[in-house]
């Protein structure tokens, strides 16, 4: 085998684990995924088995470095930020499943916190929610376990292929108990979380090395650790404020960079960490698009298409009138209603599957559009360019709606593998000292660009009668 500065960037995720060797001439060498099973539980429960989880990260790691034929001279881990577990410190063994982010169960924690919803918003640039770690955590000691340590997943895998116990400051953002000006653990936020007596793990930044494993081999240096979404950010070069990118997966995710400072958003988006490197902080505002590739399943079990590759083939030019909300699991920015639901407006006897199907893009592209005007309104300023990945990037017809109804370039990333050549890039600079961000990128070209083709005032016009049809999806008691 060919030894090389090649790097094993480990993209750890919600359904699966994917795994990239990426070497710094070659680009992306080896690719493996192994799949995961999620339980999904009455009463908002979402739940992995943590070995499942681990063995993933293993599995998939070894089958790319088997493919790549050669050894690789450091280990990248990005992770899903939120979840987390309990686990013994002395022997690694978990004592409870994996709680997911998408997990709803400690509601409970938050809304007996309620009336701290500002001050943790002014030190954590979050919201209040579930989604974040620190509830989970609190929910995991009282109703599971008090035992061993309770920490996210990265830290967990940390420890089994090197021993240290650590996080990075991205992961720790995503905690409700962070103070994310100073990237340290807040003492009176853990106190808040009945987490104050906890073990915390040392935030590391994203390019330092954190320790050595021989779990895929010849012993190789860990380092280059993310949250997946930052890590996306990253890799497509969005490293000036303003840069912005969106991932379009089961939903869709908007991130920005906000340059030095972490912004509390009017609009209740989330700021977080975006990364910490060359002892330089750069921080994110984030929206999601809670249905994006789940709407196109939705279609798929209807009938309307038969696999998503065929998006393009059966929407229309238009929708002749039609118009659709995709709330199929409530809407989030700027609306914030779980509880809202999906609808369709203007059919009549002359409607025909492709307009519907052309509806549901444009009804994606839509919320798309109001997460980026919200982002601007945060920032002060308008985006400039949307920088794209995700499997829907394959639906051209979506991509010039998302264009149009923006009125933004949109420019495609050329790789499937965004998040692990993200990680990749901490990585290489944790190699290589001397090494800048920009360096430790891999260059890319956009695959394809899309130029707004709708002027200003019929996209205007759009979107006005779109947020009216969105506001009907409210219960009728908010309305």
């Amino acid at each position: 085998m060919k030894v090389s500065d090649a790097v094993l960037a480990i993209d750890q995720g919600t359904s699966g684990t994917k795994a990239v060797v990426v070497d710094p001439v070659d680009g992306v060498v080896a690719a493996a995924e192994v799949g995961l099973h999620p339980r999904y539980l009455r009463g908002g429960g979402v739940e992995q088995d943590p070995r499942e989880l681990l063995d993933s990260v293993l599995d998939a790691g070894r089958q790319a470095v088997a493919q790549a034929g050669r050894l690789v001279g450091t280990v990248a881990l990005a992770n899903q930020g939120e979840t987390v577990l309990a686990w013994d410190r002395d022997t690694g063994r978990p004592l409870s499943p994996a709680i997911v982010w998408q997990d709803r169960r400690a509601a409970e924690v938050c809304a007996g916190l309620s009336e701290y919803a500002e001050l943790l918003s002014a030190r954590t640039a979050l919201v209040l929610d579930p989604y974040f770690s620190a509830p989970k955590m609190t929910w995991l000691r009282r109703h599971v376990t008090r035992d061993g340590v309770v920490t996210t997943t990265d830290c967990w895998i940390l420890h089994e292929l090197t021993g240290e116990f650590v996080t990075d400051p991205a992961t720790a953002s995503r905690s409700l108990v962070l103070d994310v000006d100073l990237v340290e653990w807040d003492r009176e936020l853990l106190r808040l979380f009945e987490l104050d007596g906890e073990a915390l793990p040392r935030i590391a930044d994203c390019d330092e090395p954190v320790g050595r494993t021989t779990a895929f081999g010849a012993p190789a240096d860990v380092g280059g650790l993310i949250v997946d979404q930052q890590a996306a950010l990253l890799a497509e070069g969005c490293w000036e404020p303003g840069a912005a990118k969106c991932t379009f997966g089961t939903g869709a995710f908007l991130l920005a960079n906000t340059g030095t400072r972490a912004v509390r958003s009017d609009a209740g988006l989330t700021g977080s960490v975006a990364w910490r490197a060359r002892d330089q902080v750069a921080y994110c505002l984030d929206g999601q698009v809670y249905t994006a590739a789940s709407a196109v399943r939705w279609l798929n079990d209807l009938g309307f298409i038969g696999h998503a590759s065929e998006l393009d083939a059966v929407a229309g030019d238009s929708s002749e009138g039609v118009l659709c909300v995709p709330a199929l699991a409530g809407l989030a920015a700027p609306w914030w209603r779980p509880d809202a639901t999906a609808s369709f407006t203007g059919m009549t006897l002359a409607t025909r599957r492709e307009h519907l199907v052309t509806a549901v893009l444009e009804g994606i592209a839509a919320q798309v559009a109001e997460v980026t005007d919200v982002i601007a309104t945060d920032l002060g300023e308008p985006l400039r360019s949307l920088r794209v990945d995700g499997g829907l990037t394959r639906s051209r017809r979506l991509m010039q709606a998302v264009a149009d109804l923006t009125q933004l370039p949109v420019e495609l990333y050329p790789s499937p593998h965004a998040t692990a050549l993200g990680a990749a890039a901490l990585a290489r600079m944790a190699r290589q000292p001397g090494l800048t961000l920009s360096e430790a990128v891999l260059d890319w070209t956009a695959v394809t660009s899309y130029r707004p083709q709708w002027s200003p005032d019929r996209a205007g016009g759009f979107r006005q009668r779109w947020r009216a049809v969105a506001a009907a999806t409210l219960p009728a008691k908010d309305l």
